[in-house]
Order: C-alpha cells, then sequence, then structure tokens
C-alpha cells in the first residue's frame, strides 16, 4: 500500500484560457475546472488509477472540499480535524501549454495537529510498502518537520516481525528540502524526487547546468553518498535521471504536445512507485516515471494519467557514467 501524506492540501482550480495570457487585460476562459489537490493528493490519485492500494492522509474536515472531493472520487483517506479549511491554487492554462500558478499558503497547522498527523503516519505504516511526504508545508510548521517523521516513522518501522521494513519518499522544496540535508537531520529518505530546481538549492549547482542528464547524475549521486537509498530527477522536457547505489540511468522525454505541467512530476513519482511495487528493476521503474510523467504534461489543466494514457514503448532508459563513483 502507498500511503501519502498531505500536510498542505488544496483546491486546485484551473481556467483555461482561449489565447495567451496578457497582462492587465480582460480574459475569457473556455473552460473552468477544479479538483481536490496538494501534491501528495495527486499521488494518490495516480497511483490508484494505476491499480495499487492507497491511502491519503490531510489535514481537514468532513464537508470541506478537499475531502468531499476524495469521497467523490472514491480514493480511501485519513484526515486529522483542524479549525481550517484548505487552500485555493489557482492555475491559467493557456493553449500552447504554458500554465501560470498562483498558490495560497494554505492555514497553519498547531502543534497538536501535527502530532495527530505525525502518530496517523506512525500507526498506518504498520501495513504500508510507501509513505510519500509529498509538497509544501503550511505556515508556521517547522521546516524541519518532514525530517522529523523521517526519523520517527524509520524507529517506528525498523525491526518488524515479518522483516519488511516501510521506505519513505519525500517530494518538497525550498526550506523543507535542505533541513532534510541540514546538519541537524537524522535518517535519509529511501527515495526523493528533486527537479532541477530543488537538485540545484542542495548542491548550491547552477539549475541550468543540471539540465544536462550526466551532471544531474553526478548532483544526485552526492546525496545518496549521503544516505538517500535513491533519487528521482525530473528535468522538465528534457526526461529524467534516477541515481541509486548500483547504477544511474536517463530518459529522455518523449515527443509529445505539451498541454499543462501540472501535476507532472506527481505523476512521475506515483509512476514509479507503481513499478516498484511490481518488482520491476530500476531502469524500468524510471521509464514508468517518465511515461506517467509526460502522459500528464499531454493533459489539459489539472487532469492526471491513468494508465491508458501511458506510452511506456516510447521511452528507453539509457545508463550514465557518474563522477564521482557511486559507492556500491
Amino acid at each position: 500500500m502507498i500511503v501519502t501524506l498531505t500536510a498542505n492540501p488544496s483546491v486546485d482550480r484551473t481556467v483555461t484560457l482561449t489565447e495567451p495570457l496578457r497582462r492587465g487585460q480582460v480574459h475569457r476562459a473556455a473552460q473552468v475546472t477544479s479538483q481536490p489537490g496538494g501534491k501528495g493528493v495527486n499521488v494518490a490519485r495516480v497511483a490508484a488509477a494505476g491499480g495499487a492500494p492507497v491511502l491519503a492522509v490531510l489535514p481537514g474536515t468532513d464537508n470541506d472540499p478537499v475531502v468531499s472531493g476524495l469521497r467523490s472520487a472514491g480514493i480511501d483517506f485519513r484526515a486529522v480535524a483542524v479549525s481550517g479549511g484548505p487552500r485555493m491554487n489557482l492555475t491559467i492554462a493557456e493553449t500552447d501549454g504554458t500554465t501560470t500558478k498562483i498558490n495560497e499558503p494554505g492555514p497553519p497547522l498547531t502543534a497538536q495537529e501535527l502530532t495527530e498527523l505525525a502518530a496517523l503516519l506512525v500507526e498506518l505504516a504498520a501495513g504500508a510498502d510507501w509513505i510519500v511526504l509529498s509538497g509544501s508545508l503550511p505556515p508556521e510548521v517547522p521546516v524541519d518537520w518532514y525530517g522529523q517523521l523521517v526519523t520517527e516513522l524509520r524507529t517506528h518501522t525498523a525491526g518488524s516481525a515479518d522483516g519488511r521494513r516501510t521506505r519513505v519518499a519525500v517530494d518538497t522544496s525550498d526550506a523543507p528540502l535542505l533541513a532534510l540535508f541540514g546538519e541537524t537531520a537524522g535518517t535519509a529518505p529511501d527515495l526523493v524526487k528533486p527537479n532541477s530546481d530543488e537538485l540545484a538549492q542542495l548542491t548550491g549547482l547552477d539549475a541550468a547546468d543540471l539540465e544536462n542528464p550526466t551532471a544531474a547524475a553526478t548532483a544526485a549521486a552526492a546525496l545518496v553518498e549521503r544516505g538517500v537509498g535513491a533519487v528521482l530527477a525530473t528535468l522538465g522536457a528534457a526526461g529524467a535521471v534516477l541515481v541509486t547505489a548500483s547504477g544511474a540511468w536517463f530518459v529522455a522525454a518523449p515527443p509529445i504536445a505539451a498541454r499543462s505541467t501540472v501535476g507532472a512530476g506527481d505523476s512521475a513519482l506515483a509512476g514509479y512507485l507503481l513499478a516498484e511495487l511490481a518488482g520491476l528493476a530500476p531502469a524500468d521503474r524510471l521509464r514508468t516515471a517518465v511515461a506517467y510523467g509526460s502522459a500528464a504534461t499531454a493533459l489539459p489543466g489539472t487532469e492526471l494519467p491513468g494508465p491508458a494514457d501511458i506510452l511506456l514503448d516510447a521511452v528507453t532508459a539509457h545508463p550514465l557514467p557518474v563522477q564521482p563513483p557511486i559507492p556500491t
């Protein structure tokens, strides 16, 4: 089972324009849609559509639009009651695939609410293959909270009777991402999924340079050397690289007509987890991740892909040399 945490859920509202966006001008919308959102919610929706058992964890109330949307979509969830409602994220989609996002900060979470979310994750970890900590943190939440959760989950799932251990994936950015690898950080996660900008934040390199697959793989290898099990680095239109202790691979993005980049990274992460649960080799996990991410980019607005949208035969994995050498 895949358990996702969305600490800062949202209602994702997409306005599709009939013409290019022009600042200061009046536009008419061709279409307006709303979906339950937040990165963890997106991962859960894609993984559920791919046939995996999924449980979405989030702060929310019984009648808020994110919880209602998950219920309507048939996504299993557990919500920790909070006083505030979800934020609204606005996406403006143009006809050429350009998307402009305006994300609200979201309501703060209290110390008690954070404690309840952490306790729920620990409870669910006993039956989970993966726990995914995904997205931004709400205001006033300590920036190292994801790192605290990784350590706590590892402590409570180590040494289980059946010898299995729940693995933890993290997909975040900015201060929470940097705190995950700070001097006081505890255990590294089993998987991180940075894009080129986030990989640059972690390594101090230039994001434009990291669109080169070999450079991105070398930067990701430094994270593996620091204890991360695997780094899935998505490079936008260039494709993605995967680095583990046993090797590095690159998959170029297939040629598609881009309609929206919303949810592409979340879809790639879900595709990787679906392939991992299916027992596929690392190179094929990367192929599946790129196929899912590309399929999301070919869909309009906040639509997310299902198995029928995936063109796995259109992507090929290539091994990459990495310097310095990856430890084995």
